[in-house]
């Protein structure tokens, strides 16, 4: 499919369209994580079922990842996506309705589904949409808009709580991703694949395998495992439980100290996604500002691990802002294949990285008992662990320059 590049105020529209639709699945995401103690309270749960509903969202979202590329290439964002927040819809209906627990864990996984197109048909769109030094641009700021997303499912959703109810707030966000939806079908482009003249032809429109077989796919599968997922692990889960039993924050100051963590992200993510563009027009790829950057985020872990006790809510933050530079990551999977397969090579890449959310988080905590059931303390237990993420990282991180030492990406 040739490219088909948008004016620049419908291109600045298509991006709020679907900005507003990821926002809401963000928001949702994060959720549970504010209602856990009215939940708990209402349904009876124990941890383990909290733990089991706050992951059907990702267990949905994982389950149609590679569907979805598929989808996505064939039928375009706009048709996908807007069917695909439908599901988020019932979802959301349906959580706000029911009377069980396993009402609200299919509710959730329902939710998972539906959000699960909110970021890789955008994604999948700019690559045919927008300017090639313009889509590492709008990444940035889609990740700015998750970082909102996550902001607005803490202190405003607490805000609300008690007036509303939780019941009420999601029939709220269930009205608000009606209104998402006809966002999406007003303004998003039609997918033309008519023009591709590949989809004609199936032996020519390229495979989920033409994907995984691809050298540079495969240079950054650990890192999107390790890196990424480590890094979503320990933003969503461990950077709260490290300030606590490590740092010795009161559960308050744990949770002002993530409320800014986002801040400082939502922030570090518009600008980041402002000059990107200027940076690579410089002559930086993407994959050289990659390869300069990443090991600023080595260090700071390791500066955590050694300062233990010391280490708050500035290293934590210090460590998730000099990991941005991972963000390149993604569009740059895109712009590595032909337009027929980016949906395909996209999704396999998200589908990567929530896959190693969940090995990293089970992993982390996994360690960490198994430090203390050797009589060690707690501290030792979680810097040790995070000493193991931080040899992933950096294993990821060698065999991904190994893999590309001779690639075009790292040529003058």
């Amino acid at each position: 499919m040739d490219n088909f590049i948008l004016p620049r105020k419908q291109a600045i529209t298509v991006f709020f369209a679907f900005a507003f639709g990821y926002f809401l699945s963000c928001l949702l995401r994060a959720i549970t994580a504010t209602l856990s103690p009215v939940l708990t309270l209402e349904f009876d749960l124990m941890a383990a079922d909290l733990g089991l509903l706050a992951g059907g969202y990702f267990l949905g979202f994982a389950s149609v990842q590679i569907p979805l590329g598929y989808l996505l290439d064939k039928f375009g964002p706009k048709k996908i996506v807007s069917s695909f927040l439908l599901i988020a819809f019932i979802g959301t209906v349906s959580f706000a309705l029911t009377q069980s627990f396993s009402g609200l864990l299919v509710s959730r996984i329902l939710i998972g589904v539906g959000a699960g197109a909110c970021l890789m048909a955008p994604l999948t769109g700019y690559r045919i949409w927008f300017e090639e030094n313009q889509q590492q641009r709008a990444n940035s700021w889609m990740l700015m808009i998750a970082s909102l997303g996550f902001l607005s499912s803490t202190l405003p959703v607490q805000l609300l709580l008690p007036t509303l109810g939780w019941r009420w707030i999601f029939g709220g966000v269930a009205a608000l991703i009606l209104i998402s939806i006809i966002l999406m079908l007003a303004f998003i482009p039609k997918w033309n694949h008519q023009k591709d003249k590949s989809l004609e032809n199936p032996l020519k429109s390229g495979s989920l395998a033409d994907v995984w077989k691809n050298k540079f796919f495969i240079s950054v599968i650990p890192m999107g495992l390790f890196n990424y997922g480590g890094l979503m692990a320990i933003q969503t889960l461990w950077a709260g439980p490290w300030m606590i039993r490590v740092a010795g924050y009161t559960p308050l100051e744990s949770a002002t100290g993530l409320f800014w963590i986002n801040i400082t992200m939502l922030i570090s993510f518009f600008l980041w996604g402002y000059f990107l563009p200027r940076i690579t027009n410089l002559g930086f790829s993407a994959l050289k500002i990659l390869t300069v950057g990443l090991p600023i985020s080595f260090l700071v872990m390791l500066f955590i691990i050694i300062l233990g006790s010391k280490a708050g809510a500035f290293y934590i933050t210090l460590f998730i802002l000099s990991s941005i530079f991972l963000s390149v990551v993604q569009p740059a999977v895109g712009l590595s294949f032909q337009s027929n397969l980016a949906g395909k090579a996209l999704t396999s890449f998200n589908l990567l990285i929530f896959l190693g959310a969940f090995i990293m988080q089970w992993f982390i905590g996994l360690i960490i008992d198994l430090v203390k059931s050797f009589g060690y303390t707690e501290i030792i237990g979680f810097k040790t662990a995070f000493s193991v993420f931080l040899f992933l990282s950096l294993t990821s991180y060698i065999f991904f320059l190994i893999i590309n030492k001779k690639s075009y990406f790292f040529k003058n």
